[in-house]
């Protein structure tokens, strides 16, 4: 039994080593990737019509110039700002009114519009945020200024302005970027995706051979050889381009792998199912194509699990990369230890045997052993 088994995983890995198309997941990675090499979103061009020319107009202009994800250039009337916002040169154009700074003198309510380009939700929420935050500051700085002025003292001051101190602890810091959040499930959907499809087109040759269908052993011999394959890639994915792409990286590679291995061999679980269900390699192809989007969405990553409705909820909870996405970030970005995650990788080894098994017992059921099977232990049963 052991030489049938070595013997087919000799084969299989010296086939992958002699022919190794599995480098072209780290290709579509690296290229994939290469939008987050900036870590986050800078920079972003902004337009601000001055129609004041007034020192505090220039005093709000310097303020906004220092927000970090913005790039002020001034535009002279708020028409060519409008136009170049609808040809997509701008994201957002500020118009600082006439009367600014003789309103602001008086202590007048002054309104300065805004108009961003919504089309793109992620640099116009970023721009907006970081505004609203500029804005603030420079309210509080004018309101201290008036109650100064009026005999207020500092302390005074600062008990109006703020009566209440918010204290934020990063409990758990997913790291300084939209894509140091989304990446991590990208690489799992990528991992899981691509083992799917090596993983049924392996067990679907094996059993197309001219020779008939091997055993189960040279089957397990076959599917285990590419567990050291995408562990290696695990590595690499999860703990060298990270680290060269400058993101956080936390876990150790024995955590890497320690949390990749039940991943792998859930997905295989997984793989199984897919082979005996569909059983021809077209319609597991375009099956797969279909399942790549809705399982990225479904992970956790873009959107919470607990604002899922349930029963969405449920087919996430079924999909190996949910459970795998959850561990591998909150290990690796987040700071978590392994004994944090201990319901997860329970949970891959739950689903991985789950779907393994009900692999098998469709093929006994296709190739009519399932019913012999059951009478006989039932059988044996009943005679106890």
């Amino acid at each position: 039994m052991f030489i049938l088994y070595w013997t087919a995983f000799k084969r299989v890995t010296l086939r992958f080593l002699a022919e190794p198309k599995w480098l072209l997941l780290m290709i579509s990675v690296v290229l994939m990737s290469l939008v987050y090499l900036n870590g986050s979103i800078n920079n972003l061009p902004v337009a601000v019509v001055d129609l004041d020319h007034s020192a505090s107009s220039r005093e709000l202009i310097r303020v906004l110039d220092t927000s970090a994800k913005a790039n002020i250039t001034i535009y002279e009337n708020s028409l060519d700002a409008y136009q170049d916002i609808n040809d997509r040169k701008l994201f957002a154009v500020i118009t600082i009114p006439h009367d600014y700074e003789k309103r602001l003198l008086k202590g007048e309510t002054i309104t300065i519009p805004a108009y961003g380009d919504a089309s793109s939700r992620l640099a116009n929420g970023m721009i907006q945020q970081d505004f609203k935050s500029i804005y603030q500051q420079f309210l509080s700085r004018y309101n201290a200024n008036l109650m100064r002025n009026s005999g207020l003292t500092a302390e005074q001051v600062n008990i109006i302005l703020m009566p209440i101190k918010s204290q934020i602890d990063p409990l758990y810091n997913a790291g300084i970027s939209f894509a140091a959040i989304t990446f991590p499930g990208l690489l799992v959907m990528l991992l899981q995706h691509s083992l799917l499809i090596v993983s049924t087109r392996t067990h679907i040759a094996l059993s197309a051979s001219p020779q008939g269908k091997p055993p189960a052993i040279i089957f397990l011999g076959s599917l285990s050889a590419l567990i050291p394959i995408w562990l290696f890639l695990s590595i690499v994915l999860f703990g060298l381009w990270p680290w060269i792409l400058g993101y956080r990286q936390l876990a150790t590679l024995p955590q890497i792998l320690l949390m990749t291995f039940p991943f792998l061999l859930a997905v295989l679980g997984l793989a199984k199912l897919l082979t005996e269900s569909l059983r021809k390699i077209e319609m597991i192809y375009l099956t797969l194509s279909f399942m790549t989007t809705p399982v990225f969405y479904l992970s956790g990553t873009i959107w919470p699990l607990e604002a899922m409705p349930n029963w969405v909820k449920c087919i996430a909870k079924l999909l190996p990369s949910t459970w795998a996405t959850n561990m591998i970030a909150g290990v690796n970005q987040m700071g978590l230890s392994i004994l944090d995650n201990l319901f997860n990788l329970f949970m891959l080894m739950v689903l991985g045997c789950f779907y393994a098994f009900l692999g098998i017992f469709i093929a006994m059921v296709r190739e009519g052993r399932a019913r012999a099977f059951f009478k006989r232990y039932s059988f044996k049963y009943f005679y106890k």
